[in-house]
């Protein structure tokens, strides 16, 4: 039986997939792009779906998201999407966009689709061309289902330095139907706001239009997607992409609509579930970073000094350390890009106040040590100058990070 976990108006599926809203199917094979690992996956369905995505703000556009775009230029529609990992076909000039076009068109071909209906995406080694005679075999070998096995399958192919895989579910109920939002992400290193080295797959059975669902897209990417960090670097090939196929029956969202907070809610969920889950699972780390801000001028410069404290290095070794510097959150406040009362500045580490009216407080070290090696840490500002509210995740900075990013490419 599937387990849910309910809040409010959205439910929780705890088993829930890519495949698990109706009408969606998933794959994942070896095509010897990794040694051994499943490498190339796809996302499948039955019908054209309702399309939106967002994309790096890199000034280098892998070849991947030219085609996506280019997809999604004709009708703003998608039925499949293909993805492969260990080669983000980034830098590689015209043979690199040919490439990806090809990819486009093998699975179309493969599945009888409209070469516009298809969507591709790479992640892994920049500045190497794709090895395409193992990628037409491939596609070739993919067949999708519906089953977790499945989801898991596509889950796997297209996870780089990941340690685990990443995915969420949530239900809610529009017009009296069950309207399901499913996603899978990856990304582990080259994380930082305003996409990173991450992939997200988002499907729902909703009924939407696709210019509704770009603009809940692009809204909830800034409270989710874009308040991650891992270590400051973002990459080429970031995209989320949603695909809305309309088969809950539900009758169209728009944001008049009664239900439209229930399906909003689903989404937005969704994308923090994976969003954090990639903060998490940052290359070597063992924590997550979770900063809340409050009492800024404006919601989005409390976003900005959320992000400079999670994004700090200082605090990243420090909380690997369980250190209660709070002197490092300070530093990092210090320099964002929003306005700040020196002088009326609150700062807890979870439930121990350490800063109150920018005075110091008495603390017990050994009950900040003990909360610090907790797998998750909260940090809470209050800069006491209006109502904005932000948050931001992250991870904590550690040797093995080192290790990983000295060799990844060997």
């Amino acid at each position: 039986m599937t387990a849910t976990k309910q809040t409010a108006q959205v439910t929780a599926v705890a088993d829930g997939t890519v495949v698990t809203p109706k009408g969606f199917q998933a794959a994942g094979v070896h095509a010897g792009l990794r040694y051994s690992k499943k490498d190339l996956g796809v996302i499948l369905c039955d019908v054209p779906a309702s399309a939106a995505a967002v994309y790096t703000q890199s000034h280098f556009q892998a070849a991947p998201l030219k085609v996506t775009q280019a997809s999604l230029a004709v009708e703003q529609k998608l039925q499949a999407v293909i993805v492969n990992s260990a080669c983000a076909n980034a830098c590689t000039g015209e043979q690199g966009l040919k490439d990806a076009y090809e990819m486009r068109e093998l699975c179309a071909k493969q599945f009888g689709l409209a070469l516009h209906h298809v969507a591709v995406a790479s992640t892994g080694v920049i500045g190497e061309y794709l090895p395409m005679e193992k990628i037409r075999a491939g596609i070739e070998k993919l067949v999708p289902g519906a089953t977790m096995a499945d989801a898991e399958a596509f889950q796997t192919a297209i996870l780089t330095t990941d340690t685990v895989m990443k995915r969420a579910c949530y239900q809610t109920t529009v017009d009296g139907k069950t309207v399901t939002v499913g996603g899978a992400a990856k990304g582990s290193g080259m994380i930082h706001p305003n996409m990173a080295t991450m992939l997200a797959f988002i499907t729902t059975d909703a009924n939407i239009s696709s210019a509704v669902l770009h603009d809940a897209l692009r809204s909830i990417t800034d409270v989710s997607f874009n308040q991650i960090t891992v270590d400051g670097d973002t990459s080429t090939n970031d995209m989320v992409v949603v695909m809305a196929n309309g088969l809950a029956g539900n009758d169209e969202l728009t944001p008049n609509h009664p239900d439209w907070e229930h399906f909003y809610e689903a989404l937005r969920k969704t994308c923090e579930d994976l969003a954090k889950q990639i903060a998490r699972d940052g290359e070597g780390a063992t924590k997550l970073i979770e900063v809340r801000v409050r009492g800024a001028k404006t919601d989005d410069e409390a976003k900005k000094v959320a992000k400079q404290i999670v994004g700090s290095n200082l605090v990243k070794t420090a909380v690997y350390g369980a250190d209660a510097n709070w002197g490092r959150i300070i530093g990092a406040i210090g320099y964002a890009d929003a306005d700040v009362d020196p002088d009326n500045v609150d700062v807890a580490i979870g439930p121990i106040v350490m800063l109150k009216g920018s005075e110091p407080q008495p603390f017990s070290e050994e009950e900040a040590t003990a909360y610090l090696q907790q797998e998750t840490v909260v940090i809470e500002v209050d800069l006491h100058l209006g109502d904005g509210f932000g948050v931001a995740w992250g991870c904590d900075l550690t040797y093995d990070y080192v290790k990983i990013n000295a060799s990844y490419r060997t």
